[in-house]
């Protein structure tokens, strides 16, 4: 299984803990383990000051999942992180929930440092956190890339255009709820929920964050047809490792998500139907894929919680897609 799982990190090991969860019960065998603890503590509440994450896992989840191992930690203020073992996969699923109704919430992608000048090159997703001041609470790997250090698909950071391309992505900006969808790219505009200039970045005030990632899995609680499993099986029908990114409108949840993958007895991976099967259980209606494989990695609290499948550990990526808190929106809200 590789160096990796002797780290220590919040939420992982197997067998650990057992019991029954509140919702959801698996006799003799499952239990929902509420830490409490906080890992990062906003310094002030938010004026909006929403209701906090239900703590209790979702019953869609247990009964899809079936889960041995239940783990779940308070990140902050409207944020929560789950850990669960299944030997019905296996499966290792590790899942960041965020209550997006939150001014202090936003989302951030994050460059490798070769391309934040405009370069091309690649960066641990640790080592990008790392960087970003520490308003960082979790991140996962974002889109997918070409060896020479360049993402394949739509890129927007802080309301800068740096690759445009007709590719699933997800969009955000202060004020809208995430767009999930094809971009439209269209003479020197695009459109993903909104219209970009391609060479005049957004308006400080509600700067753009588009992140790209293939394919879409879910549009309005639908599978986007048969999620590439007929044009490319090798691809969406074999079980490897996963990331994406959920949403659910009418709640304003987000999730990120990740699933380990080729490492059996521990983990072998989903198939994309399975992966949207679980984001469903979850409670998304929207979702991308996001770059798998070893690619696959989420960062919580400054450190990898996952186990990524390549012998040498975590791999350098061109992008993240990063839960920050910043009080910014919430000062703005309050004009």
């Amino acid at each position: 299984m590789g160096a990796a799982h002797g780290r220590r990190s919040i939420g992982t090991g197997r067998g650990a803990f057992k019991g029954g969860t509140g919702q959801f019960r698996a006799p003799g065998r499952v239990r929902l383990l509420g830490v409490g603890v906080a890992l990062v503590m906003a310094a002030c509440s938010p004026p909006d000051r929403p209701p906090a994450l239900a703590d209790p896992l979702p019953r869609a989840v247990g009964e899809l999942l079936h889960p041995d191992t239940v783990r779940s930690e308070r990140v902050g203020a409207g944020v929560w992180y789950r850990y669960l073992w299944s030997s019905k996969g296996p499966w290792a699923v590790y899942a960041v929930e965020a209550d997006a109704t939150r001014c202090d919430l936003t989302l951030r992608v994050l460059q490798a440092e070769p391309r934040e000048s405009g370069g091309r090159g690649h960066e641990r997703v640790t080592s990008m956190v790392a960087r970003s001041n520490g308003r960082v609470l979790a991140a996962v790997n974002a889109d997918f890339f070409t060896p020479e250090g360049g993402a394949l698909g739509t890129e927007v950071v802080d309301g800068r255009v740096t690759s445009a391309r007709e590719r699933p992505a997800l969009a955000w900006r202060r004020g809208q709820n995430p767009w999930m969808g094809i971009v439209d790219v269209e003479d020197d505009s695009l459109h993903a929920g909104w219209t970009l200039a391609l060479h005049d970045p957004d308006g400080a005030d509600s700067a753009t964050e588009i992140v790209g990632g293939y394919p879409e899995l879910l549009d309005s609680g639908r599978r986007v047809g048969d999620l590439e499993v007929t044009e490319r099986p090798s691809f969406a029908a074999a079980r490897n490792p996963r990331t994406a990114v959920g949403f659910d409108a009418s709640s304003r949840r987000l999730w990120l998500l990740v699933v380990d993958g080729r490492q059996a007895p521990y983990s072998v991976g989903m198939t994309l139907p399975e992966l949207a099967d679980l984001l469903q259980a979850f409670g998304a209606t929207d979702a991308i894929n996001l770059d798998g494989g070893g690619s696959s990695v989420i960062v919580v609290g400054g450190r990898a919680l996952n186990h990524p499948s390549d012998a040498t550990g975590e791999r350098a990526v061109v992008n993240a897609l990063a839960l920050v808190r910043d009080f910014a929106g919430c000062r703005r809200s309050a004009r």
